[in-house]
């Protein structure tokens, strides 16, 4: 496979642009194609058959476009589907999990936080993640319609900040000192959530961690982009552009596409 070949990423919205973001600055030699399944979103409120039916329709989509790995930049999409993905087709494929372990080896009050979907909570890979780490209190919240919020450009509404309050204080009453966020969507809410969070909290998700694991797997299959050649990096969404356009602040080479 051609290493100049792009690097496909695709998330139920917006919230995947996160870990673009983390790739793009890692890799800044690499060609990428995003997709943005926002007409299908939340993924978290939907059973594991439609999540896995809706990623490999996105993997299909991206390897359409000749992508020579892909990352599911979904916590949903890769606890409930990076199985049949990996089974089914033949490209490297990148998941990303609840940042636990990073979270339960460092804290000091024995328990963390982690805020996450449904979809997410309640899968198999979640809770094996957690079962390894049961000496550590592990305080679990479903972020109920924040997805749907930040799809919606609703960062900073007041219906934004009531439903953080109601989900964080808990949290912050149980003792955590680690906060999770299992949700790509998450980390655009961080301004948000420290004004409600004590600052000695400390605020994890997975982007770093993710985007280092694409550039290992990238060197292990020879793929790194070593080309002279202009970079392209494209951006589909089967809904409105305008609130990816706006996340990015950019909206040359962000298109509208049905997928």
């Amino acid at each position: 496979m051609s290493s100049n070949k792009p690097i496909g990423i695709f998330d139920s919205g917006i919230g995947g642009t996160s870990i673009w973001k983390e790739i793009h600055k890692l890799l800044p030699h690499e060609n990428t194609i995003y997709l943005a399944d926002s007409k299908n979103a939340p993924y978290g409120q939907k059973s594991k058959e439609e999540i896995i039916a809706l990623s490999c329709k996105n993997t299909e989509e991206l390897l359409k476009q000749d992508c020579k790995l892909i990352v599911v930049a979904c916590n949903t999409a890769t606890t409930n589907a990076i199985k049949e993905l990996r089974e089914k087709y033949d490209v490297p494929f990148i998941g990303i999990e609840p940042a636990i372990k990073p979270a339960a080896l460092g804290t000091e009050t024995q328990t963390i936080g982690i805020l996450a979907t449904k979809g997410t909570l309640n899968s198999e890979l979640f809770n094996k993640a957690v079962e390894t780490f049961s000496n550590i209190k592990i305080v679990e919240q479903i972020g109920h319609n924040l997805v749907q919020l930040i799809e919606d450009g609703k960062i900073e509404s007041e219906e934004m900040t009531k439903l953080l309050e109601k989900y964080l204080k808990p949290m912050v009453t149980a003792n955590i000192d680690y906060l999770v966020l299992g949700c790509t969507h998450y980390p655009y809410l961080i301004p948000q959530i420290k004004k409600i969070i004590p600052e000695h909290i400390k605020i994890i998700d997975s982007g770093v961690a993710v985007a280092k694991q694409t550039q290992k797997i990238l060197q292990k299959n020879d793929l790194l982009n070593l080309s002279d050649a202009e970079i392209t990096q494209l951006f589909y969404t089967n809904s409105d552009a305008a609130v990816l356009k706006s996340i990015l602040g950019f909206s040359e080479n962000v298109f509208e596409k049905d997928f």
